[in-house]
C-alpha cells in the first residue's frame, strides 16, 4: 500500500508537469514574422498551387521503388512540385530553382532532399560502424562535415537520421541505424541532427535532417524489409519509441513515415502515430514527408483505392507525399466530395512553406548555389583525415589470440579475399554520392601504411559467393565484386601457395556493400561458404590468420570464432576504408569500437538482444539446460558476442562501483564512481557503460538498461575514476497505463566493459 502512495504521487507530479509543458509558449519575434509572411503567401496561392507544394518528385538521378514522376519540370511552372529529390548535380539544381523563380507565378522557391546518409562525397563508416565508436562528438562531426559537403552542392535537406531500432540482423537495413539499444540511440539521433542542422538553419553551410522512419520499421515480421510490425504499445514506448523522440527533441526540421502498418494500419495513414503522438504528445512543429511511394503503397496493404489513401494520409499528419502523386491527382476530388478539408491542405502547405522560410530559401532561392564552394569544401584532405580518424575508432576486435594483432611493419605478409582488393564495396550501402572508386581498398591501405619493409602476396582467394547470380544480386549500383570463373579449390590453392610463403596471413572476408542495406535482407548470416572454406584451409596452414570482417549488420561468427585467431570487425569504413584498417592492423591506432548490437550463436537466437526480460522459468546462467526452463536444446542461451563488447591491445582494470549514499528521493540525484587502470604497456580508449535494472515493478522490467557510458583516453598505467550521475529521469518508464513513472524500491547499478561483464551495486528510491 505504501508504494502504491508513492507511485500516485509520482503521477500526480508527472501529469502537472505534462499539464505545464502543454501550455502555450509565447512566440519569438522570429516566428511571428514567419507566420506573417506565411499567411500573406497563402491568401495569394490557388488550391492547385497549395497541392503542388506537397508534391515531392524524384529527379531521377536516383532511385528506391518502381515508380517514377513524370513532367516535373511542366509541374514546375505550374506551380504543382514543392520540392525534388536525389538530383545531385549544382548546375542542374540551379537550373531548376531558376525555373521555379522565373517560370511559376508565385516563385516559390524548390526544397532540395537527398539520402545523405554517412557522408556526402567524404564518407564515414555505416551509421552501424560509426554507432560502434560511441563517440558523440565523432558522430555529429561527421554529420557536420556531410552537411557541410552536401550543401556545397546545393542539398539543403537530407533523408537522415534513420534511427530504427532493430533487434532482427535479419533486416539489411540495421546498416543504416544504430544498433539495438534506446538509449544509445537516443543520443546518436541527438547528435546527428545536431551535426546536419547546427544553430541556424539559414546558415548555408547546414542542412535540415529528417528523423526517419517512424515508426518501428526496424522490427519487421522475420526480418523481411517492408514487413509487418506488430508489438505493444508499451514496449513503444520504453523501447522504440525513444530515438524518434530524442530526434524531435534535438530539433529536427522533419519526419518521414514508415512503409510499415501499426496496428493494423500503414504508419503513412496512421492519424494516432503521426498527429496524435508525434505532434500532440511529442510537440512536433516540423513537416511530415512519405518515404518513396509511402501513400501508394497503402494500395496493397488493403486499405483503399488511390483517392482513399491519399486522403487518409493527408488527415492522420502527412504534408509532403514522395514520388507517388496521389495527392497532386486525386486531392481536389477528394475536397470537393467532402473526404479532406480546405484546413486539411492548409495546414500541409504552410509547414512546408516554413520548412523553406526556416532554410532561408524565400529570403536567397539560391543560398545554396555557391560554385566556389564545390572545390573549397568537399572531399578536403581536413575531412578525409577526420574520415580516416572517424572510421578506425568504429573498427571492433572481436579476438586477438596470442596478441596477434597489431602486426609489425616488416616480413612477409599474404593478403587474399574477395574484399582484399575492392576499392568500390568499401564506402557500404547508401552512400549516394561517393565516387566510390576514389575509396582506398584494403590492399592499398596496408600497402602504404606498413611502408616499404613489408613483402605482399596477394590472392583473390575465394569468390564472394558460390552462387553467381547471388553475386550478381550483392553488387548493385556499381558496387561490383569481381567474379572469378576458376574453381574454388584453384583459388584456394592460390590462397595457399602464397600464405605458405608468408609470416603471417589477412583475409579480407564477409558481407559486400549490398549484402545489407534496403531490401537486402538474408535468412543465414553466417559468412558465405565460400569463404569459409577459404579460411579453414588458411588456418590449417598453422600460420598466423588475421580475418577483417566485412558486413553491415551482426553475422552468425561461431565457426570463426573457434578456428580463427584473430578477428577485426571492420563494418564498410567509408572513403578511407584501407588507411583506417591498417592503422588498426599494424597498432598506430589503439582498437576502442564496441559492438552496439548483440551477435548471435545461431539464427535461430534471433532476436537476441542484452536488455530482455525475465521469464518466469529463468535458466541457471551457470548451465547449459534444465528441462522446463527457457533454453535450446542445441545452445545455450548466450549471445557469441554481448552489446558493448570490444578488445584493445591493452588491458583495463575495473575497480569495484561505489556509490554516494544508499537510497535517493524523487528530487535527489545518486553518484556512482569506479576507478579504471590501463594495466598494459599501451596507451588506449575505453568504453566505460553503465547500466541499471528497476528490480521490481508493476509491470516486468528488463534485465538491464543502459543509462550512460563514457569514452574516455587512458595512458599506459594510467588510472581514472570515472563518474555517472544518475536521477529520477533515468528511472522512470512507461507503466501500463503509458504515463512515464519512477517507482520506490530497489535499484541494481551496473558498471563494465560491455552489458555482460559488469559489477553490481543497489540504492533504493524513497
Amino acid at each position: 500500500m505504501k508504494k502504491f502512495t508513492c507511485v500516485v504521487s509520482f503521477l500526480m507530479f508527472s501529469s502537472l508537469a505534462f499539464s505545464q509543458a502543454k501550455k502555450a509558449v509565447p512566440l519569438s519575434s522570429e516566428e511571428i514574422k514567419m507566420n506573417q509572411f506565411v499567411d500573406q503567401l497563402m491568401k495569394k496561392m490557388t488550391l492547385t498551387e497549395k497541392i503542388g507544394q506537397l508534391n515531392l518528385p524524384a529527379a531521377g538521378d536516383i532511385t528506391t521503388g518502381t515508380a517514377t514522376s513524370n513532367n516535373f519540370m511542366k509541374n514546375i511552372e505550374e506551380g504543382k512540385v514543392g520540392g525534388l529529390f536525389n538530383i545531385k548535380d549544382l548546375q542542374k539544381i540551379k537550373r531548376v530553382q531558376e525555373l521555379a523563380i522565373s517560370k511559376s507565378r508565385l516563385k516559390i522557391p524548390l526544397l532540395f532532399g537527398m539520402d545523405v546518409i554517412h557522408g556526402y562525397r567524404t564518407v564515414f563508416p555505416i551509421p552501424l560502424g560509426l554507432a560502434c565508436s560511441w563517440d558523440m562528438k565523432a558522430i555529429e562531426q561527421s554529420a557536420q562535415i556531410a552537411a557541410k559537403e552536401a550543401t556545397a552542392e546545393g542539398i539543403h535537406w537530407t533523408f537522415s537520421p534513420m534511427v530504427d531500432l532493430s533487434r532482427d540482423p535479419r533486416w539489411g537495413r540495421m546498416a543504416e541505424g544504430s544498433g539495438e539499444d534506446p538509449f544509445l540511440g537516443g543520443e546518436i539521433a541527438k547528435a546527428m541532427v545536431r551535426g546536419y542542422q547546427g544553430k541556424n538553419l539559414k546558415d548555408a553551410q547546414t542542412m535540415m535532417a529528417c528523423i526517419k522512419h517512424f515508426a518501428l520499421y526496424g522490427a519487421p515480421d522475420a526480418g523481411r524489409d517492408y514487413g509487418t510490425v506488430d508489438m505493444s504499445r508499451q514496449r513503444m514506448y520504453n523501447e522504440y519509441f525513444l530515438p524518434y523522440k530524442a530526434g524531435i527533441e534535438a530539433g529536427a526540421g522533419s519526419v518521414m513515415a514508415s512503409f510499415n502498418e501499426i496496428d493494423g494500419i500503414p504508419a503513412t495513414g496512421n492519424k494516432w502515430l503521426l498527429t496524435d503522438v508525434l505532434r500532440k504528445e511529442w510537440g512536433f512543429k516540423g513537416f511530415v514527408v512519405t518515404d518513396y511511394t509511402g501513400i501508394n503503397e497503402m494500395i496493397d496493404h488493403g486499405v483503399g483505392d488511390l483517392p482513399k489513401v491519399s486522403a487518409q494520409a493527408l488527415k492522420a499528419g502527412v504534408d509532403m507525399d514522395m514520388v507517388g502523386e496521389g495527392f497532386l491527382l486525386t486531392l481536389q476530388q477528394s475536397l470537393k466530395e467532402g473526404k479532406i478539408s480546405q484546413k486539411d491542405i492548409d495546414l500541409a502547405c504552410r509547414r512546408i512553406l516554413e520548412a523553406k522560410y526556416k532554410l532561408g530559401l524565400f529570403e536567397d532561392p539560391f543560398r545554396y548555389i555557391q560554385p566556389e564552394r564545390v572545390e573549397r569544401d568537399i572531399y578536403t584532405a581536413e575531412h578525409r583525415a577526420i574520415a580516416r580518424k572517424t572510421a578506425a575508432s568504429s573498427l571492433v576486435l572481436l579476438k586477438n589470440e596470442q596478441n596477434i594483432l597489431p602486426l609489425k611493419k616488416s616480413g612477409t605478409i599474404a593478403l587474399v579475399g574477395p574484399l582484399a582488393d575492392n576499392a568500390v564495396n568499401m564506402v557500404g550501402t547508401w552512400a549516394v554520392a561517393a565516387d566510390s572508386k576514389n575509396a582506398i581498398s584494403v590492399k592499398k591501405g596496408l600497402a602504404e601504411v606498413g611502408g616499404s619493409n613489408i613483402q605482399w602476396k596477394y590472392a583473390h582467394g575465394s569468390n564472394l559467393h558460390d552462387d553467381s547470380l547471388f553475386n550478381v544480386r550483392a553488387s548493385m549500383f556499381g558496387k561490383t565484386v569481381k567474379w572469378d570463373r576458376r574453381d574454388a579449390q584453384s583459388m584456394i590453392e592460390e590462397a595457399l601457395a602464397i600464405a605458405k610463403e608468408s609470416d603471417v596471413i589477412i583475409a579480407a572476408v564477409g558481407e559486400s556493400a549490398e549484402m545489407s542495406g534496403e531490401s537486402s535482407s538474408r535468412t543465414d548470416i553466417r559468412i558465405p561458404e565460400s569463404q569459409r572454406r577459404l579460411l579453414d584451409a588458411l588456418v590449417k596452414t598453422g600460420k598466423p590468420v588475421v580475418a577483417l570482417v566485412f558486413s553491415g549488420r551482426p553475422l552468425e561468427l561461431t565457426w570463426e570464432s573457434k578456428h580463427v585467431p584473430a578477428m577485426l570487425h571492420v563494418w564498410f569504413p567509408g572513403s578511407e576504408a584501407g588507411y583506417a584498417i591498417a592503422d588498426v592492423v599494424f597498432g598506430d591506432v589503439n582498437p576502442s569500437g564496441k559492438l552496439t548490437s548483440t551477435f548471435p550463436q545461431h539464427v535461430g537466437q534471433i532476436p537476441i538482444f542484452y536488455n530482455h526480460k525475465m521469464t518466469g522459468r529463468p535458466q541457471d546462467s551457470n548451465k547449459w539446460f534444465t528441462k522446463f526452463k527457457s533454453n535450446y536444446l542445441d545452445v545455450n542461451n548466450e549471445p557469441l558476442y554481448p552489446f558493448g563488447y570490444g578488445l584493445s591491445y591493452t588491458k583495463f582494470e575495473y575497480g569495484k562501483p561505489r556509490l554516494n549514499k544508499t537510497s535517493i528521493s524523487s528530487n535527489e540525484t545518486i553518484e556512482v564512481s569506479v576507478d579504471i587502470t590501463n594495466t598494459g604497456s599501451r596507451a588506449g580508449e575505453e568504453v566505460v557503460q553503465l547500466y541499471i535494472r528497476d528490480v521490481v515493478g508493476s509491470v516486468s522490467r528488463p534485465v538491464k538498461e543502459l543509462k550512460g557510458f563514457q569514452k574516455l583516453s587512458f595512458a599506459a598505467g594510467e588510472k581514472k575514476t570515472v563518474t555517472f550521475q544518475i536521477g529520477i529521469n533515468d528511472l522512470k518508464f512507461y507503466n501500463s497505463s503509458l504515463q512515464f513513472v519512477a517507482e520506490p524500491g530497489e535499484f541494481q547499478v551496473m558498471v563494465g566493459p560491455n552489458s555482460k561483464d559488469v559489477q553490481t551495486i543497489s540504492f533504493n528510491l524513497k
